[in-house]
């Protein structure tokens, strides 16, 4: 409450301080590690972590952090905040740790928060890599323009941020982006000493000769993508628990449904060829990666199935509706889903819209509490059901109390169905005006599963 009545000016040089401090205090560790940075709206932890298994097949240490882990070589715990990117104590002592335990890289999940509030200060990062953008957090940065100008600032400071040399390597600064999203051209525009591209769909890449694996990495007219090195997939083809591609003549088969993910694994394996990583290595770690943590996670098969899944933007929930349908068997099966929005005023803009597309695209809707923070949870449900057409709002039911909603939604299902639970992934808790309680969806739907 205290920040409503400090200038914002005072509040950003204190949070700027405070990463500067943090990061002498741990002696600039980012510094002896080469840093790759993993910026967007959607798919961020999933890439951290394929990167990660990427770089350790590879035989690298790693340290990585996002919200689904704290990873220091060996170790591996779940992130135990609920906070995608830590404060600047928190993340520079883990990147102390990792220097300490002799890893070689960092791989860390880049927010907008984040850097509005300078955590990323005192961070020297050597690849920012781009997943994709749309509307987040429109409420908190006054904006889609100012939010997507603090993604940004990831790639602006590779211009101007210190060129490290590691065992007696010079580190490039690197920038990776996802072409196939409209607001790439915004990212281009900052200097990099390499810049590579990714999309899909090129067949002359599939059939380019395994003795010329550079041949699909040809500078482009634009000016933003002069001498840049295009990474180009083919043959993309998505199954209900699989999905696979071409680039050149490696072929990538990844045991995770949905399409999304193909754009993560896309953007995991450009950054593994900006750092000379072959393309079999790659497709051979991203092989053995048979699920992710709170992401589509399959909690059950039969007779129905239940998957947990973060997503909470409406292009996030739109990719995982198309994806379970691909899971429906007949026209009789249903999908159910339960769902609620995050408080705090924050974008309120898509609560109506997170109401149209499951209106659109589930049988039954089950609006229930997410994590209301300090606003009214009937209020934010009924504003997601503002956004349901009139003559669909009797698929929907109303149950703050999302352990009854799941439970609700699992009373209903039947055989064939497919029970979606989204928002929450592997968060550890809700948070309430007053008080934080312990939380997770998948635990609560085993335990749910269980009973019945």
């Amino acid at each position: 409450m205290l920040k409503k009545f400090i200038p914002k000016f005072l509040l950003s040089i204190y949070h700027w301080l405070l990463a500067y401090v943090a990061a002498l205090f741990y002696g600039f560790s980012s510094r002896k590690l080469i840093v790759i940075g993993v910026t967007g709206t959607n798919g961020k932890s999933t890439t951290v972590l394929m990167i990660t298994r990427i770089l350790e097949q590879t035989g690298f240490k790693v340290g990585s952090v996002s919200s689904l882990w704290y990873k220091i070589g060996e170790y591996e715990e779940s992130n135990p905040l609920h906070m995608t990117m830590p404060g600047p104590w928190q993340l520079q002592k883990l990147l102390r740790q990792t220097v300490s335990t002799g890893c070689q890289y960092a791989v860390l999940e880049v927010t907008s928060e984040g850097i509005k509030q300078f955590r990323h200060c005192g961070i020297n990062f050597d690849v920012a890599v781009l997943t994709n953008l749309s509307p987040e957090h429109i409420e908190a940065h006054g904006g889609f323009e100012k939010y997507r100008a603090a993604k940004m600032k990831l790639f602006a400071g590779l211009e101007h941020s210190r060129r490290k040399t590691i065992a007696g390597k010079k580190i490039a600064k690197i920038a990776v982006i996802n072409l196939d999203d409209k607001n790439a051209d915004y990212f281009l525009r900052f200097k990099a000493d390499e810049k590579y591209g990714f999309d899909f769909e090129n067949p002359a890449c599939a059939e380019a000769s395994a003795f010329n694996r550079r041949s699909c990495l040809q500078p482009t007219k634009s000016a933003g993508k002069q001498g840049m090195k295009i990474i180009k997939a083919t043959n993309l083809k998505i199954r209900e628990d699989s999905i696979s591609f071409s680039i050149l003549n490696s072929l990538f088969l990844i045991p995770l449904a949905g399409s999304f993910n193909a754009n993560n694994a896309l953007a995991a394996t450009a950054v593994a060829m900006s750092q000379d990583i072959n393309l079999e290595t790659a497709a051979a770690a991203l092989k053995k990666i048979t699920s992710i943590p709170g992401r589509m996670e399959i909690i059950q098969k039969e007779p129905f199935f239940v998957i947990v899944d973060l997503a909470h933007t409406p292009p996030a929930t739109e990719k995982v509706y198309q994806t379970a349908k691909q899971l429906l068997k007949s026209s009789d099966n249903k999908i159910i889903v339960v769902f609620g929005a995050a408080g705090g005023s924050r974008d309120h803009w898509k609560r109506p819209e997170l109401g149209r597309l499951a209106a659109q695209c589930c049988d039954k809707i089950i609006l229930t509490n997410e994590d209301p923070y300090n606003e009214n949870p009937q209020k934010i449900v009924d504003e997601i059901f503002s956004g349901v057409p009139r003559e669909q709002k009797n698929k929907v039911e109303q149950i703050l109390d999302r352990r009854q909603a799941i439970s609700r939604a699992l009373k209903l299902a039947k055989s064939g169905n497919v029970v979606l639970l989204l928002g929450k992934g592997t968060e550890p808790n809700m948070v309430f005006a007053d008080k934080k309680v312990s939380w997770d969806d998948r635990v609560v739907a085993r335990e749910e599963l269980r009973q019945k």
